[in-house]
């Protein structure tokens, strides 16, 4: 890496100005993410192949010289490189995990589910439309967080009083403020959770997709089922990633409309539609920055470019690839719901395309409308550039979201 390294910044405190120093460096350019070298890639095109390139892998231990020596006890961002379970894997080990995990995400499932969300959504709003009027309330935790978590609980049959354990362990788990020591104390006690979840559900199966893994894992075959330390993590994908973008999805969405008011008036008068709204905020605030990492098995020539040597990192950096000018020209920093073409990397791209994407807008689609048809008057409580960052630079979320649900309140 011959050009001088670009610093990310592990606070994500102003995202959109580091995603547009990114794009000025050209398709692919080499950063610091806390302490490790890679090549955060923002041109949508050259994302897209890479995205689908056999050469690229997501497995650490078999393609990044990196891993472990340098990276196990030193890095903050050991568990996302060193789990084992279809976000790492490569080729033939990611299809047979990718096989197992999908029917807990079939459309058909998630239809089946659909009465449950609205159901989840509605009891919300009900211990919303019980705050005193005038009071702030932070809707990120009250609605935005506790929405998703409930859904991807009851899928996966998580224990009610193991959520908020769970939830926290979780957010630190997207935490990139943390020390390594930090982020490993996290992990063991995510783990210890992770740990005692499947030997409850072994004790005492129920309706739920950890039933189904754990049956899958532990029936005699043909060699093809989760190993326990693919169960295990697995569960840790499938549980944090099932509810950590979504809480974002829905906290961005609320916060573009109430700024917008220009866009929101086109949902309202019907020249828009909520799913509009949705991957228009998808595109416009994607619910992850950048996810790490990949590896190069091979050289790999960018078209007109640097080479990227094998072993070396990437980085997908698809907040900035969203908004690139390639994708959406010179309207891309503009949020936009009557857009023709909302067109994003938000889920990823190629075999490893979010699982949970439907899952995703499907809860996005109900608790949206039902959220603004309850408060009509919903407003943010404080000017929106008081809004903070949720300290990461993989999650893209608020720490709070303070709003005033009906008329009285103002903004200060």
């Amino acid at each position: 890496m011959d050009q001088q390294i670009y610093v990310l910044d592990p606070s994500g405190a102003d995202r959109h100005a580091e995603d547009a120093a990114l794009r000025a460096r050209g398709p692919a350019t080499p950063v610091d993410i806390l302490g490790v070298r890679a090549w955060s890639v923002t041109d949508p095109e050259l994302l897209r192949k890479l995205l689908t390139d056999p050469r690229v892998s997501k497995d650490a231990h078999q393609h990044w010289p990196l891993f472990p020596d340098q990276i196990v006890g030193r890095w903050p961002l050991e568990l996302w490189v060193s789990v084992r379970n279809m976000f790492t894997a490569y080729g033939a080990e990611h299809r047979r995990l990718r096989r197992l995990v999908s029917p807990a995400f079939a459309a058909r499932r998630i239809n089946a589910f659909l009465p449950r969300i609205e159901a989840i959504t509605t009891a919300l709003l009900d211990d919303l439309a019980a705050t005193p009027p005038g009071q702030i309330v932070d809707l990120r935790e009250r609605f935005a967080y506790p929405l998703p978590i409930q859904v991807i609980g009851e899928l996966m049959g998580l224990p009610e009083h193991s959520g908020p354990d769970f939830r926290r362990t979780v957010d630190k788990v997207f935490d990139t403020t943390l020390t390594s020591e930090q982020a490993t104390a996290n992990a063991l006690e995510l783990y210890g959770i992770l740990h005692n979840l499947v030997a409850a559900k072994r004790a005492e199966p129920g309706d739920d997709m950890t039933s189904v893994l754990i049956a899958a894992r532990d029936e005699e075959g043909d060699g093809s089922s989760l190993t326990e330390q693919e169960l295990v993590d697995t569960l840790l994908l499938v549980i944090s990633a099932g509810y950590e973008t979504t809480v974002n999805l829905l906290d961005q969405a609320v916060v573009a409309l109430l700024t917008h008011p220009d866009q929101f008036a086109h949902v309202r008068a019907g020249r828009a539609g909520w799913n509009d709204v949705i991957e228009e905020t998808l595109r416009f605030e994607s619910p992850v920055v950048h996810s790490p990492l990949r590896y190069a098995v091979e050289d790999i020539d960018l078209p007109g470019g640097p080479t990227i040597r094998r072993g070396e990192a990437i980085l997908a950096s698809y907040s900035a690839a969203n908004r690139h000018p390639k994708l959406h020209g010179d309207t891309a920093d503009v949020f936009d719901v009557t857009r023709p073409d909302k067109e994003h990397l938000s889920f990823g791209h190629g075999v490893h395309f979010c699982l949970g994407a439907a899952l995703a807008r499907a809860e996005a689609a109900t608790a949206l409308p039902a959220l603004f048809d309850r408060f009509p008057d919903l407003r943010l409580a404080v000017p929106a550039e008081e809004l903070k960052p949720d300290g990461s630079l993989i999650s893209n979320g608020h720490q709070r979201l303070p709003v005033h649900l009906t008329p009285g309140g103002q903004p200060r």
